[in-house]
């Protein structure tokens, strides 16, 4: 298998890399760079010119601004937004609900729908873990029962990232509770100003209010809302959750942090020296390229596997191999961030909240290095969403290794 890219990879690479550096604004480019939090029209400016450019929802179908690229040159992209600090897609808007609602909804749900998620002019946040549900999504108890034109949903969503920020929540609920657990779920479209909607935040150990718990109380979901069939939503999960593995491993984003490593390190003192010159620490920059280097050329043998013709739909097992380096290495980088800056990451930027606990404000407009402790901290549960690596790795004995 020959895994060099092609001419025209390198010449698609080199016009979206000059795209992206020329157009998405460098405030918002530097924030990323030093793992700010982004406000709420940042990321929506940011989608809006990705969109725009045709890179918001290339995989998408054509007729819903997609752009029939190959697997190749959508990883190329992913990787050349997320190298160069670009912010990333919606990932809840055009990685998961909209191509469920490409594949599964009426002509009517993707005319209404499809281009305002693509275009992030409606925010979607994704209702699925509850408390009791996590790993064992099946189990969910949040119940939509009918009544005529409308559902009657009651229940509670748990670990809702940005489920302050969304428009709308694409949610699993209970349709038949009487059915075996994954037959009786339906997927509904829920408008987040419905009344009795409740959001509450969860502060998490980064300091950050990201996830939310989410309580539904004889919220009114309209019939229309529902994608495909009722008791099918179990069906649209899987595919849901099996869409654009790809980009799962976040090679730029590694790469970049590794590049602020290595520039970091030489300006740090060391001794009478700087960090760089001690060989310890280059020996773990080192191994974490090595590392990265193979994690790239894995991906690059999923993304080539994907472009066969005779590939099915179904995700790659070995994408499980992305999850599991992928996010081990995304720690490290953090990790290695930490060791060049030292307890500055800690205490820059650091404010006092309403109560006695201090945190790290990553919003500090004069410190760069004011978002390093929360970046590590919130890093550490990368390897514990999108399927933990302990599933990942029972899916790769099972798949791969036939155990």
């Amino acid at each position: 298998m020959d895994l060099r890219p092609t001419d025209d990879d390198n010449r698609f690479r080199t016009e979206v890399r000059a795209f992206l550096l020329t157009h998405v604004p460098e405030p918002i480019r530097r924030k990323v760079m030093e793992e700010r939090h982004l406000s709420r029209a940042e990321i929506i400016d940011s989608q809006r010119i990705l969109n725009a450019a045709g890179y918001a929802v290339p995989h998408w179908p054509a007729e819903w601004g997609g752009r029939d690229w190959s697997p190749t040159k959508r990883a190329i992209l992913m990787e050349e937004i997320e190298r160069n600090a670009v912010p990333s897609p919606l990932p809840f808007n055009t990685a998961l609900v909209g191509p469920v609602i490409a594949a599964f909804g009426s002509e009517a749900q993707k005319a209404r729908f499809l281009p305002a998620i693509a275009n992030l002019d409606l925010w979607f946040c994704q209702g699925f873990s509850e408390p009791g549900a996590g790993s064992d999504l099946a189990s969910l108890t949040t119940r939509a029962v009918r009544e005529g034109d409308h559902y009657r949903v009651t229940g509670q969503k748990l670990w809702t990232t940005f489920a302050h920020r969304a428009d709308w929540m694409f949610a699993l609920v209970r349709t038949d509770p009487d059915a075996k657990k994954q037959k009786g779920i339906s997927f509904l479209l829920i408008d987040m100003m419905s009344p009795g909607i409740t959001v509450r935040p969860i502060l998490t150990i980064d300091g950050l209010h990201e996830v939310n718990e989410v309580f539904l109380d004889d919220v009114i979901v309209p019939v229309e809302n529902r994608i495909g069939e009722e008791n099918r939503g179990w069906d649209y999960a899987k595919y849901l959750l099996g869409r654009e593995r790809i980009s799962i491993a976040h090679v730029g984003l590694t790469a970049r942090r590794l590049k602020r490593v290595r520039e970091a390190a030489r300006t740090t003192p060391n001794g009478d020296g700087v960090l760089w010159d001690d060989p310890a620490f280059r020996r773990k920059v080192f191994a974490a390229e090595v590392s990265l280097k193979a994690l790239s050329v894995t991906q690059d043998r999923v993304v080539a596997e994907q472009a066969k013709p005779e590939q099915s739909n179904s995700p790659d097992p070995k994408s499980s191999i992305l999850k599991i380096r992928g996010s081990e290495l995304q720690q490290r980088g953090t990790e290695l961030m930490l060791d060049v800056v030292g307890p500055a990451a800690i205490s820059a930027g650091a404010v006092k909240t309403e109560g006695p606990a201090a945190h790290v404000d990553p919003d500090a407009p004069d410190d760069a290095l004011a978002a390093l402790g929360p970046s590590y901290f919130g890093y550490r549960k990368v390897s514990i969403f999108g399927g933990s690596n302990e599933i990942q790795r029972s899916i790769l004995a099972k798949a791969v290794l036939g155990l």
